[in-house]
């Protein structure tokens, strides 16, 4: 079986590393959960050749979508084309040039993410980088989410990813303080006469960035509420292309 491409269009080799491990340690934990004995797939890192370290404006959102396309020429010189690739930035730049040449199967953290929150209703976003707020409904809006859901919130933190990275604890305190206010937001927005009748509270929130992959569990908003790790959802759209 060829293999899953992880591609950091950030220019942080470290952070590459650290994504491929998660994705190995959730294909194996898919792979045990399979009714049929199965081999987890092996996956791949790719990372940007230039570009920032980590993507947090629009200009550096610019030069990561070619820096995406030069890393996958680079990739399939060396090691040939894999069965499908996962641009891991929550912003997915490059997705859609890379979707017209690779020849396979193309996804990016944040629309593997939004599709899978638009399956439960509503969703919110939380985020690193304030940059990300427009961006990211500029992207929800161009994904049309045909499902019962849509983007209702996107709420992010000043630091960016790669800076809350530096800082884990804080960070995540940092984050689950947002994640509560937008819940208590989204209920007052809810119960005042301005919100229409046809309008659904938020059902799930997605937790973005490729640095914060695995914090997701430590959010700890409502039971009823899930957070969805952007990262986990891109592994999970990989592992389906098996």
């Amino acid at each position: 079986m060829r293999h899953l491409l992880v591609l950091n269009p950030n220019t942080r080799a470290d952070l590459t590393e650290r994504l491929v491990g998660h994705a190995q340690t959730q294909a194996q934990a898919w792979a045990q959960a399979q009714p049929k004995p199965v081999s987890a797939p092996t996956f791949m890192g790719a990372t940007a050749p230039f570009g920032a370290d980590y993507i947090a404006s629009e200009r550096t959102y610019v030069v990561a979508a070619h820096a995406v396309l030069d890393a996958w020429h680079r990739h399939v010189l060396e090691h040939g084309r894999p069965r499908a690739v996962l641009v891991a930035c929550f912003g997915d730049p490059g997705v859609w040039a890379l979707r017209e040449t690779a020849g396979v199967p193309v996804m990016g953290l944040a629309e593997a993410a939004m599709r899978e929150a638009e399956a439960l209703g509503p969703f919110g976003i939380v985020t690193g980088g304030a940059a990300w707020g427009p961006m990211l409904e500029r992207l929800a809006r161009g994904l049309q989410l045909g499902g019962p859901g849509h983007l209702r919130w996107v709420r992010t933190v000043a630091a960016s990813g790669g800076e809350m990275a530096a800082n884990e604890d804080a960070a995540v305190h940092d984050l689950s303080q947002v994640c509560h206010q937008l819940l208590a937001d989204d209920a007052q927005f809810m119960s005042s006469p301005e919100a229409p009748s046809t309008l659904g509270a938020v059902r799930s929130l997605i937790l973005g960035g490729a640095a914060l992959a695995g914090w997701a569990p430590r959010m700890a908003p409502p039971p009823e509420v899930p957070v969805i790790d952007s990262m986990a959802a891109g592994v999970r759209w990989l592992l389906a292309q098996t």
